[in-house]
């Protein structure tokens, strides 16, 4: 889909997403379809956006932030604790 990001671009965006508060937040009932749609809206819209998981399980967490990866084609820029940072390019506007 796209070239494999660089440290340093993956730098950059870190720096951007520290401002930014969680677009999507999952709850209690997991990653749904619904919630996938959600955050697929979010990435076509800003690119780079903040997801929280409330899953108190870190491997089951871990297993969550892999899957939104995978399903949607975005890559991880930072994960710390409850909260993943997801960047995804619009090819539209390139």
């Amino acid at each position: 889909m796209y070239k494999k990001l660089s440290n340093s671009f993956k730098k950059e965006l870190r720096k951007k997403a520290y401002s930014l508060k969680p677009f999507v937040i999952v709850g209690q009932h997991g990653l749904t379809e619904a919630v996938i749609a959600e955050i697929n809206v979010a990435l076509k819209a800003h690119e780079l956006i903040k997801v929280r998981l409330r899953e108190a399980d870190k491997n089951k967490r871990s297993k969550q932030f892999m899957e939104i990866k995978k399903q949607l084609s975005a890559e991880i820029i930072h994960k710390i604790g409850f909260i993943i940072v997801l960047y995804r390019p619009n090819l539209e506007s390139l």
